[in-house]
This record gives structure tokens, C-alpha cells and sequence, in this order.
């Protein structure tokens, strides 16, 4: 969804401050991302499946080969979900803001890692106050998982690599937890 702030055009605009305020709004992009998937499984086996270490390495290479987290599930705890390319750690910093086991988690970011360093200022920003929430919701034996991505400041691209990335990696989901 496109926020605009202003309807005139760049000609119409009465001053030089207007005219910039339009250009600077008009690409002003809030990501509201939804995803959802249903699994051949019962509720706590999918949410155990997604969020086991384990069992996460497997279904997250949808983002970027290699990926884990470091830390605790557990509300009110810091974690990370990162990558190492060269050595070097990069990814994501948030707080589980909600945790209500087999049901929801709610993850808040704080912010963009970058060679292992939290950072929340320039193009990191986008991060700093995003919401990535899990629904689990089970019907006859048959579980919902409804991903849902709400970043105020993230822009269409980052929005549009998501739409790439988590079909595939609920997909994966999907299939580890219906194994056998």
C-alpha cells in the first residue's frame, strides 16, 4: 500500500517546499505482509518444527543458506537471526515481544546487524520497530500458520523479496513437519 501525503502534482504545487514534500512522500511505503500456509499436522508439531533450531536451519534456507538464530523464544528475550558470509555475521536483531506457546509469537526488531554490530540508522532503519508475527491456529488435525510482516518503513523492494521468500520457506515448513 502506497502512502500518499499530498495530491498535487510537482506543476501544481504552489511553492518550492510543497513541490518537495511531494516528491520526498511519494515513495513512502508500508509493508502489511501476509502468508499463510495449512500443514497435515498437529499445532504444537508445527510450532515445536518452526521454532527447534534444528529444525529452523532446515526451512529458513528459503532466506539465505546457513541462516539460525541465537538466543531464547521466550518472551521479553533478545534474539538474532543471522547468516555468516566470510566469517562475517550479518541479519537481524529483535525482541519476542509475545509468546503464548503452540498459538503465537509475536517478534519485534530493534534493528540490523551488520558484520555482528546492531545497527538501527540509515538503510538498518527500516528494521527498528517491526512486527513479524505467528499465528497457529488447528482444525481437525490440520494446523493454519499465518505469517504476518508489518515494517512502517520498509520499502516495495524489500516487500517484493518477501513475496519470493516465504511461500517457499512455509513450503519447506510444510514438508518437514509432514514427514513421516
Amino acid at each position: 500500500m502506497r502512502l500518499y501525503f499530498f495530491r498535487k502534482t510537482y506543476a501544481q504545487s504552489a511553492s518550492w517546499l510543497e513541490s518537495s514534500l511531494v516528491l520526498l512522500c511519494y515513495d513512502i511505503y508500508m509493508a502489511n505482509l501476509d502468508y499463510s500456509i495449512t500443514i497435515n499436522a498437529p499445532k504444537e508439531k508445527v510450532w515445536h518444527t518452526m521454532l527447534d533450531l534444528n529444525t529452523y536451519k532446515q526451512w529458513t534456507e528459503a532466506f539465505f543458506p546457513g541462516s539460525y538464530y541465537e538466543g531464547s523464544w521466550k518472551a521479553g528475550s533478545e534474539i538474532k537471526f543471522v547468516a555468516e558470509v566470510d566469517g562475517v555475521k550479518s541479519g537481524i536483531q529483535g525482541r519476542i515481544a509475545e509468546n503464548i506457546p503452540n498459538e503465537y509469537i509475536s517478534i519485534e526488531y530493534l534493528g540490523e546487524l551488520k558484520d555482528g554490530q546492531l545497527k538501527t540508522a540509515g538503510d538498518s532503519s527500516i528494521w527498528v520497530g517491526a512486527h513479524e508475527n505467528y499465528h497457529f491456529a488447528e482444525e481437525n488435525g490440520l494446523t493454519t500458520v499465518n505469517v504476518e510482516l508489518i515494517a512502517e518503513h520498509a520499502g516495495e523492494e524489500l516487500a517484493k523479496t518477501f513475496d519470493g521468500m516465504w511461500p517457499k520457506a512455509l513450503e519447506k515448513l510444510k514438508e518437514i513437519c509432514e514427514k513421516v
